[in-house]
């Protein structure tokens, strides 16, 4: 049966492109530059990979925010065929872009007044994003209604837990996240932040850890803390150039969770652009967002 409504997304949900193309997921992509050539993020694995080998390099990388004029030329193709949309980005508070694809909706409302354009504040970035959408997917491919979908995002879309660990603090420096100073001296003690997205949709520091290997296994003991031992769970590793970090957490994991579903895909460059190669990141559902 023809639905009268799409799900759509954004390159930001770090989900492959193979899955997108399978399950026909639109999406908008976010541009970069790498010093004068300009890119945009396709989703691919081939691009995430060779981005990074740039960059440790030493190839510096900007993002950009999309415009108001390409959101309203993303959206009215679909518009036009009388269709309503959800569309699902990085959560509000770390997306300069969260503003302008509000004014291009408030546009086409205008233009196309019996439309209805949901932009969700999904209170989740990267692969936390990925796994929003495929939930999201997934009720959509079993026939549930806008307004069933819509629900289930509110109710469910903070039990998506997010963490993240970060190897180079030089990269959080470049872009004015942390000191010169702070970096200097994180380098020289092998400092590595902890991170974590909480219920407000920011990026936090909850931890900061000695030594890699250290912040790895500091991440694995909050997930025991969040999930119950033998839960049959999926977890998402999302990871910039550090396969074999991806893959210890993975086989740690395994031996609490024998039977949890454990999917390992390379980092989007947007997220990558800001924090460097060597950012670890994983997510899972669990009954509330708890930082430690």
């Amino acid at each position: 049966m023809m639905k009268d409504f799409i799900i759509a997304t954004a390159s930001t949900a770090d989900l492959t492109r193979e899955y997108l193309d399978e399950h026909d997921v639109p999406f908008i992509s976010y541009s970069y530059t790498i010093g004068d050539d300009l890119y945009e993020d396709d989703c691919r694995e081939e691009t995430r990979q060779a981005t990074y080998e740039k960059m440790r390099q030493g190839a510096i990388l900007t993002t950009s925010a999309i415009n108001t004029f390409s959101y309203h030329e993303f959206f009215e193709p679909y518009v036009k065929e009388g269709k309503n949309i959800i569309f699902l980005d990085m959560c509000r508070p770390l997306s300069s872009s969260y503003r302008f694809c509000d004014e291009a909706i408030e546009e086409l409302k205008e233009e196309y007044p019996n439309t209805t354009i949901v932009n969700v504040d999904t209170c989740c970035v990267s692969g936390g994003l990925g796994m929003l959408v495929k939930h999201v997917v997934d009720l959509y491919e079993h026939d549930k209604s806008f307004d069933e979908i819509l629900k289930w995002i509110e109710d469910n879309k903070l039990r998506i837990a997010h963490r993240f660990t970060v190897d180079d603090l030089n990269w959080l420096k470049r872009g004015g996240r942390v000191s010169n100073a702070s970096a200097l001296v994180g380098t020289l003690l092998s400092i590595k932040p902890v991170l974590y997205v909480p219920d407000a949709g920011t990026l936090d520091v909850v931890a900061k850890i000695r030594g890699r290997k250290n912040a790895l296994n500091s991440i694995i003991e909050a997930i025991k803390k969040d999930v119950p031992e033998g839960s049959a769970i999926e977890f998402n590793i999302n990871h910039a150039d550090c396969l074999d970090d991806a893959e210890y957490v993975r086989d740690v994991l395994l031996k609490t969770y024998p039977d949890a579903t454990i999917t390992i895909t390379g980092l989007g460059v947007v997220i990558g652009a800001h924090c460097g190669p060597g950012l670890f990141t994983i997510f899972y559902m669990t009954d509330k967002r708890t930082p430690q």
